[in-house]
């Protein structure tokens, strides 16, 4: 009997009405030390240097530093705080701390709180242990993390304990970067760098700044945590390994933006509640299209806080749903089946005086240079849809790239059809006929002013424009989005830079002129990544195909494109990545398809092993035992479908059996092979699609199993019990 793995249906939150309910403006970033405290807690002229350094990027001098520091400890032990974390974001995709106490002796007996400037902007934790795709040798254990004052140090309350941690890039003794910080904010330097120079020949003369926008929507699932523990294959891998669909999955659309569980909906509000006092600006909580599965989405932020608030807002979740007896679950496809879950990541460029170089504008000057931003945009995705492809690969997006729930793998650009007409028509040479009423004059032709909404969305496009921003929809939902954001940064630049470069050797006055034939002329070379249509379709594929565009269907085939001469070339040139640096992200993404596949198919073999078979042995010893009870007392074609069944199952347990003695062989093979490429590929195509295979077997055997028997929570529990 499997009565132990009843859920706990009661949340083991206090219940609303005994909590004291405050506005979310009276506590919204209260464990942050946010401009506001700084202006409380340092000297007017300390503060002023800081902000100053922060906006220009500039170094603090340790006197300054030591003022701050001083400030911050404060604040953090007013706050209970005993400890203080360099926090940054390792290659793992995860982040990382090491927690140093305040407190220094000052006699034999005696300890006194304190944290110097120096401690602030630099700390030293042990590398050894972080991927480093080859940069590190083990013996080579240093590392030291870097103060980024740019994203806000803030409070980490995990039980009893609070920590002060500050947002640290992370990089070698010899000054490579190990971190997803680092190539991020050198990303954020070389789009300012160039939108600010093409800003410059348009003619702005008020904007000091260019910064990368980002809103990432993290989508996930929410089950019983008696259930979780239930589950090896989740417990490990985060994704189940095996299980047959239920009688119900989402074919009834029911889940979709209906009303959120009341369990479900006190555990939003604690999450919201814990993002708010982080200073994470969460906007909007709904059902997603599976059952269990939800999505909550920001307000968009500069990128590099974007992300620092994206990392905090996955660790939150899990400890959150923990304390209601839930398990959050962030794995891009956890259940076979039904839909998967992505990381929206909604992406713009805008300036310091709040314009959004992505929106169309009411004027021709906002017009014009609209334009020529967004054709830059569309000239590096198509120029560099492979290394954008390669940002999402990772064995967990190969569940859900391609399939018909989720972006595919080839990237292609979505604007809606009265941009996309737009385009067509100046491309042509055409009269621009406007589906509004109002016209922009270019002074060459007439220009529909666009509106913020101006089109549907096309949910099966990796890569949408949405009225003032484009929303790269084939990021994974477990993923970082720091190297994705890094990437479409850096093919930007380098889109822009080429079209100043055009526009300048160009020598003409009429800048609205020469922006306009240069517009003109670079959709002829970018209209391939341009499509509106259905991209799961097999037309579409055959259609790509023709148009020259990539379709790299797994990670392994992707992650190629980080070792080109065309990846290597670009990333030195923006000095985003040195070579050494972008070849060990190659390495350690590869390292990790092949360790995250060896691990599920080891994980696998166990659970069949010790639980799945020892149950079916039982169920086909009850079978037989109930045939030959009767089988001297009914008619033979009466035992006919009970000895089929016994011959199902029979049959089932000696093929699995079999089978999985063959995926361990070829895990073993895989293995000795040393080239970590060819490693990989075989880790995808000979140890993955084995696994499949025999997964299917056994989720048959579970369709035939006494559901008594059955040794783990199955789908219909997981899905529909929490």
């Amino acid at each position: 009997m499997r009565t132990n793995y009843s859920p706990a249906l009661q949340s083991k939150a206090v219940s609303g009405e005994a909590r004291v309910r405050k506005p979310v403006s009276t506590f919204f970033g209260e464990y942050t030390f946010n401009k506001t405290v700084m202006q409380a807690k340092l000297p007017r002229t300390v503060y002023l240097k800081l902000i100053s350094c922060i906006e220009e990027n500039s170094k603090l001098d340790l006197e300054t530093a030591n003022v701050v520091a001083h400030a911050m400890k404060e604040w953090a032990i007013d706050n209970g705080a005993t400890h203080f974390a360099h926090w940054f974001q390792p290659l793992t995709g995860a982040t990382a701390e090491k927690h140093d106490a305040f407190i220094e002796f000052t006699s034999a007996y005696e300890v006194m709180e304190r944290f110097s400037g120096s401690q602030l902007v630099q700390g030293e934790p042990d590398a050894s242990s972080f991927p480093s795709g080859g940069i590190r040798a083990t013996f080579e254990a240093r590392g030291y993390t870097a103060w980024d004052m740019s994203s806000p140090a803030f409070l980490r309350k995990n039980g009893l304990g609070i920590t002060l941690c500050i947002p640290s890039a992370f990089i070698s003794y010899t000054g490579e970067a190990l971190d997803k910080k680092t190539p991020l904010l050198r990303s954020v330097r070389a789009v300012n760098n160039s939108a600010m120079r093409l800003l410059k020949i348009i003619g702005n003369t008020t904007s000091k700044k260019v910064h990368a926008n980002c809103g990432p929507e993290q989508e996930y699932f929410c089950i019983d945590m008696d259930y979780y523990l239930q589950r090896q294959d989740l417990v490990l891998t985060g994704r189940t390994l095996l299980g047959a669909a239920p009688a119900k999955g989402q074919e009834l659309e029911d889940q979709y933006f209906g009303s959120i569980k009341e369990r479900i909906q006190s555990f939003m509000h604690e999450f919201d509640e814990e993002l708010f006092k982080l200073g994470i600006p969460a906007k909007t909580r709904h059902n997603e299209v599976a059952p269990s599965q939800f999505e909550i989405a920001p307000i968009f932020e500069e990128a590099n806080l974007a992300i620092d608030h994206n990392q905090l807002l996955m660790d939150t979740l899990k400890s959150v749903a923990a304390r209601h007896n839930l398990a959050a679950l962030i794995h891009e496809k956890p259940f076979a089946g039904i839909n998967g879950s992505g990381k929206h990541l909604n992406w713009s460029i805008g300036t310091d005086d709040g314009i959004n170089l992505l929106n169309p504008g009411k004027t021709p000057t906002e017009n014009i240079q609209f334009l020529i931003f967004l054709v830059a945009v569309l000239k590096a995705v198509h120029r560099h849809s492979d290394i954008l492809r390669a940002t999402v690969a990772h064995s967990g997006n190969d569940h859900r790239l391609g399939a018909n729930e989720a972006p595919p793998a080839i990237i292609s650009v979505f604007l809606g059809d009265q941009l996309a007409s737009i385009l067509e028509s100046i491309e042509k040479g055409e009269n621009l006929k406007a589906t509004d009423a109002a016209i922009i004059d270019l002074g060459l032709s007439s220009l529909p002013i666009l509106n913020k909404d101006n089109t549907d969305r096309n949910r099966t496009s990796p890569f949408a424009f949405t009225g003032n921003k484009f929303e790269f929809r084939a990021v994974g939902s477990s993923q970082s989005i720091s190297f994705p954001a890094t990437v479409l940064n850096l093919i930007v630049a380098e889109s822009i830079d080429e079209l100043t470069d055009k526009i300048e050797a160009a020598g003409t006055s009429d800048i609205r002129k020469t922006i306009f034939e240069i517009v003109k002329g670079e959709i002829k070379t970018i209209k391939p990544v341009i499509f509106g249509g259905d991209n799961y379709s097999e037309e579409w594929h055959k259609e790509a195909e023709k148009r020259g565009l990539p379709n790299f269907k797994t990670a392994p085939e992707a992650l190629k494109a980080y070792n080109t001469d065309k990846a290597k070339k670009l990333f030195e040139k923006y000095k985003v990545l040195s070579e050494v640096e972008l070849a060990s992200r190659y390495h350690v993404h590869l390292e990790k398809y092949v360790k995250n596949i060896d691990i599920e198919a080891n994980a696998f073999c166990n659970i069949v092993t010790s639980q799945v078979l020892p149950a079916a042995y039982i169920y086909q010893g009850n079978v037989a035992s109930s045939i030959n009870q009767i089988i001297d007392l009914v008619p033979e074609n009466i035992l006919k479908p009970q000895k089929e069944l016994l011959l199902n199952v029979s049959t089932l347990i000696s093929t699995i059996q079999t089978e999985i003695a063959v995926l361990k062989a070829k895990c073993e093979s895989a293995k000795k092979i040393e080239d970590e490429q060819a490693m990989a590929d075989v880790y995808c195509s000979s140890v993955k699609t084995k696994m499949d295979e025999v997964r299917k077997l056994v989720d048959e055997l579970e369709a035939l199993t006494d559901d008594e028997l059955w040794p783990m929570p199955k789908y219909w529990e997981m899905l529909f019990l929490s």
